[in-house]
């Protein structure tokens, strides 16, 4: 962190007229359970972010579309922000198969060091991980709370403010869980959604604001509502400053607020998450138009890279396409991105290098469904690649995909994918 540490705006009236904003360099949670506003706080932290011409990571296992119209009921244009490279929107598209591994917390690990790994690509002012629920399900409280430590504290030296959002906790482990969470940051926020739908005009509930460290203002409550156009807003004649609780107090109150007393509710508790390198053919444009503009103002190059079965394949019964896609999944690193396409697998292979070309190939035919020789070579020849490397007069995701597709039409550029090995 810097040597100077300041407030910053967070776009939340409760924090911004309590304590000032939030610190440059702090990290933050926001609790709540689903519908409760949570992704709409997140995203009036982005705005404004964006607002003040800094750049802001958002972190989202939403769809693009389902984000864009969250924005919209804040009357928040988040394309023309993302158009300017002001809020750079990272798709994380979790699968099923972690707890089949022999040590899930070793992957979470790796899933908690990625966070970082993308903030040293984009280097923002801001981050926002909505939601980081699934990646903290570690079995070892202990490890959990290291390795979360060290990914905040990675980014905190960097004075990069962060905003975490978690679900409200159900069970005693999912709450042994998000306490480990909420001790190791700046602040947290917990939003408590009423329970009646008939308490006003708009959703809304109570709002808590807990500083861990600084904030010498102390704990502050306030009634929130959600407004069309506004998001989560409050009225200033409700805010209330929190007193120390006695350590007799009851333990059967409704609203308990971390830090002190224990959670709730939490949506997401027994499901098994992981991140996947997999995505929609939108999802991939987006993230290649983010890996367009990064490579515009750093000068990162990466590989597209298309692997096109031939149809014959699956005929034969050598090859699926669904099985080409198994192959190069577990042949990428998870750090690149993979999507199908008709009859092809496009890799998006963020910073390639020629050695990272040859292992990714060389990766793929070991990773084929047999390894049997005459197998090997038979299938080899229904298999053509195209290796595509970004330059200045790639404009675009959809002109970069073009390229491709017109390769493939002309039939030239595509080789196979014997010529690609030793």
């Amino acid at each position: 962190m810097g040597t100077t540490v300041r407030l910053i705006s967070s776009g939340f009236k409760l924090i911004d007229k309590n304590w000032g904003g939030v610190y440059r360099g702090g990290s933050y949670v926001i609790i709540g359970p689903r519908k409760s506003g949570r992704t709409l706080l997140g995203l009036q932290f982005a705005l404004e972010t964006a607002k003040s011409q800094e750049v802001c990571l958002f972190f989202t296992n939403m769809r693009p579309k389902d984000l864009m119209i969250q924005a919209a009921s804040l009357n928040f244009d988040i394309q023309s922000y993302m158009n300017q490279n002001l809020i750079i929107v990272v798709r994380v598209a979790p699968p099923n198969d972690i707890y089949e591994m022999h040590n899930p917390d070793d992957y979470l690990v790796e899933y908690l060091n990625d966070i970082v790994t993308v903030v040293n690509q984009y280097h923002p002012d801001r981050i926002i991980f909505d939601e980081l629920t699934p990646y903290i399900g570690f079995n070892h409280i202990n490890r959990l709370r290291d390795s979360f430590l060290h990914t905040i504290e990675r980014i905190e030296d960097h004075d990069i403010t962060s905003m975490f959002i978690i679900s409200e906790p159900a069970t005693q482990r999912a709450q042994e869980l998000v306490e480990t969470i909420t001790n190791t940051v700046t602040g947290v926020i917990y939003l408590k959604k009423s329970q009646s739908k008939f308490d006003s005009k708009f959703h809304g509930g109570t709002v808590v604001i807990t500083p861990n460290v600084g904030h010498a203002e102390g704990q502050f409550s306030a009634e929130y509502k959600i407004e069309p156009y506004k998001g989560i807003s409050i009225d200033s004649g409700e805010e209330t400053k929190v007193e120390e609780e006695d350590s007799n107090g009851s333990e059967d109150s409704d609203f308990q607020e971390p830090g002190n007393i224990r959670l709730t509710r939490m949506d997401v508790t027994s499901e098994s998450y992981t991140f996947s390198n997999v995505y929609s053919y939108t999802d991939f444009q987006l993230i290649l138009n983010n890996q367009i503009a990064l490579y515009r103002s750093t000068g990162q190059k990466f590989n597209l890279i298309s692997f096109k079965l031939d149809p014959a394949a699956q005929v034969k019964g050598l090859l699926s396409l669904n099985q080409l896609k198994s192959s190069v999944k577990s042949s990428t690193d998870k750090k690149d991105k993979i999507c199908v396409v008709d009859n092809k697998v496009m890799v998006l292979v963020v910073r390639s290098d020629r050695q990272k070309i040859t292992n990714l190939m060389q990766n793929l035919l070991h990773s084929l469904p047999s390894q049997d020789r005459n197998y090997l070579r038979a299938v080899v020849e229904f298999i053509s690649i195209f290796n595509a490397e970004v330059n200045e007069s790639v404009e675009n995701a959809d002109a970069m995909i073009e390229y491709l597709e017109s390769a493939d039409e002309s039939g030239s550029g595509y080789r196979p994918f014997s010529a690609f090995i030793k």
